[in-house]
């Protein structure tokens, strides 16, 4: 029986059959074997730092998720408001009163019975500069290159040569 058994085996069972009260091979010095209670409480204080990590990362998100939450409601006030002030200048755009004063300013409308007099302006220097200049013909476009011109620029990736 002692035969197969290892050597690890052989010295503690020989160890126990001797009798000679020696205790069983002890860690080295120094080295105290943890309890129950020690591993219980390293594995608690392992799960509450985990869980503290994930509240305080949580509370952080929570801040900016509140912050932009503020953001977008001003946005949203604001835009509530600009949306009021546009419907109340589309109703009065949309009124009579609206649509006399520009046939009378804008229009030049009069109504029946009533004289349009339209004085005339001094004219002015920037008017009389305008009269005298004559206009230039200009082309508003880039003229558009010759096939070659385009193959060369594939090619060589650089502007085809002058003429």
């Amino acid at each position: 029986m002692i035969r197969d058994m290892s050597e690890y085996d052989r010295f503690s069972a020989g160890s126990a059959e001797s009798g000679s009260g020696e205790a069983p091979a002890q860690p080295a010095a120094g080295w105290k074997r943890l309890t129950s209670v020690q591993v219980l409480f390293s594995v608690t204080l392992a799960l509450g730092l985990v869980l503290i990590l994930n509240f305080s990362s949580r509370i952080s998100l929570d801040r900016d998720l509140g912050r932009i939450h503020a953001q977008f409601e001003m946005e949203i006030a604001d835009l509530q408001s600009e949306q009021q002030r546009l419907l109340a200048q589309l109703d009065y755009v949309k009124s009579d009163a609206y649509v006399e004063i520009w046939a009378r300013d804008e229009g030049k409308m009069i109504r029946e019975g009533e004289v349009l007099i339209m004085p005339k302006g001094i004219v002015s220097d920037i008017d009389a500069q305008s009269a005298t200049t004559s206009l230039v013909d200009f082309e508003t476009t880039a003229p558009k290159p010759e096939n070659w011109e385009l193959w060369w620029a594939l090619f060589f990736d650089s502007p085809p040569p002058d003429r």
